[in-house]
């Protein structure tokens, strides 16, 4: 580097970039970092860009600041240690759950969007997403998952939550499955949240769908994913909507149809006994909570290889649909920032 020189990454786990900047770079250098949080296909205009004045004058981020806002990004200002905090709060757990939805339907050896049962807004979401995911490098999400140090108890709450929750619904426990489930709503979605409210309904969502089948042949759902992402923030203390100015686009849709889930009480309590009552999705939320503790494991035992194995042997199942899914999950992030500006 050049004496004076200003240097700064753009990689989305903090840690290992600035312990790597203090090693190897002389003490005159001035390290301010910074992080898009967002994927390349978004807009950046208005989405959060932070920034990271790690070891540098405050000239040094003015300058920074200043080229960096030809991106019309919203600045946001955080050590970065807060950052990979506020990045594994909103897109490892997040990650983790989609990850894990395509696992258990590789596992099945379903397409879902073939399948009546998956119809509707919230199964768009959860299909257009996953197909999302695995559509991208693995490295990607390895990289956030097992590099951040707040990461891996995240994703392993995550994989608790599953576990006890589906324990709860093959032992038919339903009064403790809805006392933990509406207790963890309550601690989530608690008051004073109501004007954050995304407006994610399945109307919303019906249109971007994969699937041939009419929402009137969709049965009920259990939804352990989203039970699951609810009783994993509670578990953690972990309020979403803290977080919203340094959000993705990607959370912000699964923060939205979990909220509406949760802000539902009809729904919820449909799901709630559906859990208990049918057996419709047992098999398919066995295989999501196999895969969710075997992608816990992974990051858990920081195995990139492992990890990179399971994402492409599933990457290549889905790879056909990868072009109309894209399409689709571009319209629904369209859909999701529209919604989140209209808010005051």
């Amino acid at each position: 580097t050049k004496q004076g020189a200003i240097v700064g990454g753009q990689t989305s786990c903090k840690a290992p970039e600035l312990a790597a900047f203090e090693k190897h770079l002389p003490s005159d250098v001035e390290i301010v970092s910074c992080h898009s949080l967002h994927g390349p296909k978004v807009n950046p205009k208005g989405q959060p860009l932070v920034l990271i004045k790690h070891r540098a004058s405050d000239e040094a981020l003015n300058f920074v600041d200043e080229i960096l806002s030809s991106f019309e990004s919203q600045h946001v200002y955080l050590t970065g240690e807060m950052h990979d905090r506020i990045t594994a709060d909103t897109q490892a757990v997040t990650h983790a759950a989609f990850l894990s939805m395509g696992s258990a339907w590789q596992a099945n050896r379903q397409f879902p969007w073939e399948i009546s049962r998956w119809v509707g807004g919230i199964e768009n979401v959860k299909i257009n997403i996953t197909l999302r995911i695995y559509s991208n490098k693995w490295h990607v999400y390895a990289g956030l998952a097992i590099l951040n140090p707040s990461a891996k108890a995240q994703i392993r709450q995550y994989a608790d939550s599953v576990t006890d929750l589906y324990k709860l619904m093959i032992g038919g426990q339903r009064e403790e499955l809805k006392r933990r489930v509406k207790a963890a709503g309550a601690s989530v979605f608690k008051d004073g949240t109501e004007a954050q409210d995304l407006l994610l309904s399945d109307e919303v969502l019906d249109r971007f769908s994969l699937s041939n089948h009419t929402r009137e042949k969709s049965p009920p759902n259990s939804h352990l994913s989203l039970l699951a992402i609810v009783d994993c923030w509670s578990q953690l203390g972990i309020v979403p909507y803290d977080h919203m100015i340094c959000s993705t686009p990607l959370f912000r849709l699964w923060l939205g149809v979990t909220e509406y889930l949760f802000r539902n009480p009809d729904l919820l309590e449909e799901a709630l006994d559906t859990a208990i009552d049918d057996n419709t999705f047992r098999s398919d939320d066995l295989e999501f909570t196999f895969a969710a503790r075997a992608w816990s494991d992974c990051v858990s035992f920081g195995d990139f290889e492992s990890y990179r194995d399971r994402f492409e042997r599933i990457a290549q199942y889905f790879a056909p649909q990868f072009p109309e899914a894209a399409k689709l999950g571009d319209e629904m992030m369209k859909t999701i920032l529209e919604k989140t500006e209209q808010k005051p």
